[in-house]
């Protein structure tokens, strides 16, 4: 359930400490040409008494000299402060934004996979980039627009007060009676809006969605289901849009209102003065200037006041994502990594995903320097103990350690520089193949680079390239073939030369020939390591040094594949079910692969047929 809404006071407090208080001195420079160019629309309305007095009325040519020169000084001040406030103002406001995009992505990159797991991609999008942008559009309405009219506000008022308080009075005497209705359209704004942001960030999650679904949408025939459910969406959000923008405007259409009741009362009363002399006709003219222009600031303000609803909507948003807590952090007082080949252990560990309980007092021992290997159903917590490895999640209880040392007492970075991880996913970064593999690293020569492509077999494909290393993969290596992806991935790993090696199912993906390159990448990869491989396709895994079977988050076998073979249970299935399917098994032995022939399923087996086949190979 949402918290109440926070208040403006706390949302601008929030807004000022982290953002804007380093930018004190550029405001304050700001500030005073604001006042300067806010004085001038007071002098304005001022020189319309001279002007009709002296001028129009006395006739005086002299006055009209002095009078007009005036005018060319206030206007020419005004446009110059106008452009200085305005250009300072403006560099806060994007540095103030930039700030909040850079602060927020830096925290969203840094929660765990679980907060991920609930805030879909599009919804962080729409938050970086479509919030951030609102508040920060109003935000420079506000700093930009608000202050000077505030200013000229101030002055405009005081012009109207010094030829006649009375008058002012009879002038805003519709002002309290419009609190309450405003205070209403506020509230009504800010609730609108807030609608309206979480369907923006619904619409960029179902945009994210389809883009990178475009293959399965068009093989299934999607594309009107999918424009029809965007239609939908965006249906929605135009009509919370026009429903924000009619409670903007009703905002103000009240000062309108309450400006036709003031001029009203001010004719029917100093209508009366003028008539009898005791005003003068350019006392009129000045104080309905001032007063006239003191309208159209009133107006822009009572608009910003339902712009910064709507902008408090997405603030409310963003004060909270930057609210909540990072649950992965690194200790305070770190140890150091440990050194050489280190052993991987979890004892005893325990982990939920909300109410799933995932795994159940798991042990199990990775030795230094050798290949373990992991399996078991879909469920079973393989790929969990990778994560709880890198920290991407900390167990509820028990320990894991690396080389005897509690990961949780190891610096995050210095943890994950312990690790390389190829998965079945090789997705890149949208950049050049190069990048991809360096990722970031700028001590890494051609020369120095050159036997880690050759190592993963990336130069086997690097020639057919338009521009080498130098080209583009294409959003999530959408370029490259998934076998190429799996030795661009392989070369990244061999890059970072890491003392652990974890293999998510790296080959399960691709096609034999894909298989066979890039299983001598892995070899090259897995030697002289800790390396720990995820399995579904136990050929990959016979000849490995020790085989950990899983079942519902337990390890409920271990050994080699001879002995896990003789004992019989999960994995003697698993490895007989695989064969009967036809798919690829290694003899233990080290002998060729072979592939059984795929039965005839075209029509029923005999039984007699099948009680053959059970004795051959069950």
């Amino acid at each position: 359930m949402r918290e109440q809404p926070k208040s403006i006071r706390e949302l601008l407090g929030w807004l000022w400490h982290d953002y804007l208080r380093p930018h004190t001195g550029l405001m304050a420079l700001a500030m005073v040409f604001m006042l300067i160019e806010g004085s001038m629309i007071g002098a304005i309305s001022y020189m319309m008494e001279p002007m009709f007095d002296n001028v129009f009325v006395k006739g005086n040519t002299g006055a009209l000299k002095w009078v007009s020169l005036t005018f060319l000084v206030i206007f020419s001040v005004r446009g110059l402060a106008g452009v200085i406030q305005k250009v300072i103002l403006a560099r806060i406001s994007q540095l103030t934004a930039a700030h909040l995009r850079i602060n927020l992505l830096e925290r969203l990159i840094r929660q765990d996979t679980a907060f991920h797991q609930i805030h879909p991609p599009g919804f962080l999008i729409q938050r970086v980039q479509g919030d951030v942008g609102a508040v920060n559009m109003v935000w420079r309405g506000i700093i930009t627009g608000a202050g000077k009219d505030a200013v000229s506000l101030v002055f405009l008022l005081g012009v109207a007060i010094n030829i006649d308080w009375r008058w002012t009075l009879a002038m805003l005497v519709g002002v309290p009676l419009m609190f309450l209705p405003i205070g209403m359209a506020q509230r009504y704004v800010r609730k609108k809006a807030a609608i309206a942001r979480d369907v923006a960030a619904n619409m960029s999650t179902r945009l994210d969605e389809v883009f990178h679904g475009i293959i399965p949408i068009k093989l299934n025939s999607l594309e009107s289901y999918q424009a029809k459910r965007f239609s939908d969406a965006t249906d929605t959000l135009i009509r919370s849009e026009i429903r924000s923008t009619f409670g903007t405007a009703a905002i103000t259409g009240m000062i309108d209102l309450m400006a036709g009741i003031g001029f009203m009362g001010v004719l029917l009363y100093g209508g009366s003065e003028i008539i009898s002399g005791e005003k003068t006709v350019g006392q009129f003219m000045s104080f309905f200037t001032a007063i006239g222009l003191a309208f159209d600031p009133m107006r822009r303000l009572a608009s910003l006041s339902g712009a910064w609803q709507a902008a408090a909507a997405s603030l409310e948003r963003l004060k909270e994502l930057m609210d909540a807590p990072i649950l992965l952090t690194s200790p305070e007082n770190p140890v150091p990594a440990p050194v050489g080949l280190p052993e991987v252990r979890l004892q005893d560990v325990s982990l939920s995903y909300g109410d799933a309980q995932v795994l159940h007092g798991l042990s199990l021992t990775a030795e230094a320097g050798k290949v373990t290997a992991l399996v078991g159903a879909s469920g079973a917590g393989k790929s969990t103990v990778f994560n709880l490895l890198t920290r991407l999640v900390d167990p509820k209880s028990g320990s894991v350690t690396v080389g005897g040392t509690d990961v949780r007492d190891i610096s995050l970075q210095d943890l994950r520089d312990l690790f390389s991880v190829v998965s079945q996913e090789a997705l890149l970064f949208d950049e050049t193949l190069r990048e991809n593999i360096l990722l970031g690293r700028t001590d890494v020569s051609d020369e120095d680079l050159a036997p880690v492509l050759k190592a993963a077999h990336v130069t086997d494909f690097l020639s057919q390239l338009p521009s080498g290393l130098d080209t583009l993969v294409g959003p999530r290596g959408s370029a490259l073939s998934g076998g190429q992806r799996q030795r661009v991935v392989i070369a990244r790993a061999l890059l970072r030369n890491t003392p652990i090696l974890l293999l998510d199912e790296a080959t399960s993906a691709l096609d034999a020939q894909s298989e066979k390159v890039v299983q001598k990448a892995v070899d090259q990869l897995a030697g002289g390591r800790t390396t720990l491989v995820i399995a579904h396709r136990l050929s990959t895994i016979v000849n490995a040094d020790r085989i950990i079977v899983m079942d519902s988050g337990k390890v409920v076998d271990a050994g080699t594949h001879e002995e896990l073979l003789s004992r019989g249970g999960i994995y003697a299935d698993l490895y007989h079910l695989q064969f009967k399917s036809g798919m690829t098994v290694i003899d233990p032995k080290g002998a060729a692969a072979i592939r059984p022939q795929m039965p005839d399923l075209s029509r029923p087996k005999p039984t007699w047929l099948r009680r053959i086949s059970q004795r051959l190979f069950g």
